[in-house]
């Protein structure tokens, strides 16, 4: 042991520190009628802002016993059609949104203080989308993805490092090689919740429900 207590240290943390982070104001009855306006809006403030990779986010899926899972990924799109991400079809996500294709994304910039949250049905793109979402990105998306077999057990780094190594080898040589497995979904809201912070812990919480004629509704949520 270092000789670090963790409660303590986690007791010893403030969020928001004002150095850091500025909390705007928001006024929620200014709020557009859908929730994709109000996120590409937040979405450039994170930008503006200088926020650390704001497209990155968490993902929530469930296996087909209904047992959760979450990681980050990287936001490729948000429009009419959804929210999208990517993955090979076989990974452990890929397998979870095959069993049940539901999901929840989480953005959280901690410089404005905001959160976006969403969940909703997930679909798969066209797999000629996914393959031009895939050649759009860099060299080295593209060898990740020829790299393969994400979340099987590894029986080395140095079979990692030889598999790596032929991926960059034919990433380099065919910018346009295809990834079968690579799987573009696309996650369509039924509810969209944007979350401003306080100093005070005056929460501003806007939600977005959709309802079944496919109109949006908004409304207010306790913090």
């Amino acid at each position: 042991m270092d000789g670090t207590d963790l409660h303590e240290s986690l007791r010893s943390l403030r969020v928001w520190d004002a150095a850091v982070t500025e909390l705007p104001p928001f006024d929620p009855d200014t709020a557009p009628g859908e929730p994709l306006p109000l996120f590409a809006r937040w979405f450039a403030d994170a930008v503006a802002a200088g926020q650390t990779e704001p497209h990155t986010v968490s993902l929530a899926t469930a296996d087909a016993d209904g047992l959760p899972d979450a990681r980050v990924v990287m936001l490729h799109g948000a429009d009419a059609d959804g929210w999208s991400f990517a993955t090979h079809a076989d990974s452990r996500k890929g397998r979870h949104l095959a069993a049940r294709p539901y999901a929840a994304l989480v953005f959280y910039w901690p410089v404005l203080g905001r959160q976006v949250r969403l969940r909703g049905p997930v679909a798969v793109a066209p797999a000629g989308e996914a393959q031009a979402d895939l050649h759009a990105r860099s060299t080295g998306a593209l060898a990740a993805a020829l790299t393969g077999r994400q979340s099987e057990d590894l029986d080395s780094t140095d079979e990692l490092a030889r598999a790596s190594r032929a991926a960059w080898d034919r990433a380099a040589r065919e910018p346009d090689a295809p990834v079968p497995s690579w799987t573009l979904h696309r996650l369509h809201p039924d509810e969209v919740e944007f979350f401003q912070g306080e100093a005070r812990r005056r929460h501003v919480r806007l939600a977005y429900r959709r309802s079944e004629d496919g109109n949006w509704t908004k409304g207010l949520l306790w913090p």
